[in-house]
């Protein structure tokens, strides 16, 4: 059960994408160009670690708007689960649902992963920093929820 995936490099141009919000409005990567832009992909909806990274990076968020850098979470839930999830936790930050799964294997993070000795599908949690030229500035593997907003603002503002 394996699916093989791109792999992107730093300096990479990030790969476009044309998803729904948790509002249902489509946003483009081009609508973001000409500043920095964090793409983090998360497993689901309400669950412990995709809950904690989501509620960091929203108590960072007035960092965040001072670096002048966007957020996007992507994940397959549904656009309904994205705005349970957004009004749920008082997120302040778009959410992206790719329930085609376009996204995470254009960002190759839809890989082979286990739980209980069960070998599955799923996304895996990464990060892309892209810069203001759409180019990959840094990319997060394996990252810690409760860490990695304040690991990422420390990386754009050694960038800006």
């Amino acid at each position: 059960m394996t699916q093989e995936n791109k792999k992107l490099n730093v300096s990479d141009v990030a790969p476009q994408f044309s998803l729904p919000d948790q509002n249902g409005d489509t946003k483009t990567l081009s609508g973001f160009s000409g500043k920095w832009l964090l793409i983090y992909f998360y497993p689901r909806d309400n669950t412990p670690g995709c809950t904690t990274e989501a509620c960091v990076i929203r108590d960072t968020w007035g960092e965040f708007k001072k670096t002048g850098a966007a957020v996007v979470g992507v994940s397959t839930d549904s656009v309904e689960s994205h705005k349970k999830f957004g009004e749920k936790h008082s997120l302040p930050f778009t959410l992206l649902s790719d329930t085609d799964k376009k996204m995470v294997q254009d960002y190759g993070v839809w890989k082979t992963k286990s739980f209980m000795g069960k070998s599955f599908l799923g996304t895996h949690r990464t990060s892309f920093l892209i810069d203001p030229d759409g180019k990959i500035a840094k990319i997060y593997e394996n990252v810690k929820p409760a860490e990695h907003a304040e690991e990422v603002l420390r990386d754009i503002q050694a960038l800006i």
